[in-house]
């Protein structure tokens, strides 16, 4: 396994490398859709069969895909922030979005307005603007989350962050504006930092992933497709991730994720995922303590 470290020219340089080497298979994650075309192209050619790794190629060749059910991942998100808006009526939400070019990041948004639409179009919530973020950049999407609040006249009843990094920048303008803790805001990744946000309580929610489960679900289809056994690698891929440019479904390994609520993060500790210690230093000790999150 190499990491490009998010260099393009990087990336294609170790997957030529992994191609003229002639390995059995190819698992990538492209960093754009172009350069992981470009790759499957090479690989094709060479009869190598490929994997998107947690993100699709748009347009792409790959014969299967394994990530978690992001359309999934959105809804968890609107489910959590319907849950911590309770019954108020005409409440203004901003969403902030991942970047516009990362397909998950459409599929976030695509499973929270499957739950958050018909609320607008009714007028049960009010969506003051839907804003993507180039690149995941926290420190941009702080900014227009600033901008857009501001425009707003400060008013905004909850915030759908597609990702704990954003939902940190959105809180750190919230905390500015003395808003944070009575503004529920959304999350994903449960992140350290995302987690101790939702201890603390200015995070109303994160979804967590198993990393460890997606990379053994990745582990078990390569061995299948190495070995040729492709029907056990067809019962492995058993959900289909719709490909909109390339206009076809891809075989894929889609996996659960879990809402995750101040009640909730200490299964996470109990699960030796994350380390007492870490989530709990400085002001947490209380707020870990009244969770009954101890250990170190």
């Amino acid at each position: 396994m190499e990491n490009a470290e998010g260099d393009e020219a990087k990336f294609a340089q170790i997957a030529d490398e992994m191609i003229r080497r002639k390995v059995k298979v190819l698992m990538i994650t492209p960093l754009s859709a172009a350069g992981g075309l470009a790759v499957q192209k090479k690989a094709k050619a060479a009869n190598i069969p490929v994997i998107d790794y947690d993100r699709v190629t748009l347009g792409g060749q790959a014969e299967y895909h394994v990530g978690f059910d992001s359309v999934n991942v959105g809804q968890l998100q609107a489910d959590g922030l319907l849950g911590c808006l309770g019954d108020k009526p005409g409440a203004s939400i901003i969403e902030i979005e991942g970047a516009p070019t990362d397909h998950n990041a459409t599929l976030f948004t695509q499973g929270q307005k499957s739950r958050l639409s018909s609320k607008y179009d009714s007028g049960a919530l009010k969506l003051v603007k839907s804003q993507p973020v180039a690149d995941w950049n926290n420190d941009l999407g702080g900014q227009l989350f600033e901008q857009i609040l501001n425009e707003n006249q400060g008013k905004v009843d909850g915030v759908v962050a597609a990702n704990d990094g954003l939902a940190g920048a959105v809180i750190t303008v919230l905390k500015k504006k003395n808003l944070a803790g009575k503004v529920p805001v959304t999350g994903q990744d449960a992140t350290v930092d995302g987690l101790r946000a939702v201890l603390r309580g200015d995070q109303c929610i994160t979804v967590y992933k198993p990393v460890r489960d997606e990379a053994e679900a990745a582990s078990r289809l390569a061995i299948a497709i190495a070995r040729g056994d492709l029907e056990g690698a067809d019962d492995l891929a058993t959900g289909n991730l719709r490909d909109p440019v390339a206009r076809r479904d891809i075989k894929s390994v889609l996996l659960g994720a879990t809402l995750i609520k101040k009640e909730n993060v200490r299964t996470l500790v109990t699960e030796g995922i994350i380390k007492p210690a870490e989530l709990c230093a400085g002001d947490l000790a209380q707020a870990c303590a009244q969770q009954d999150i101890v250990g170190n």
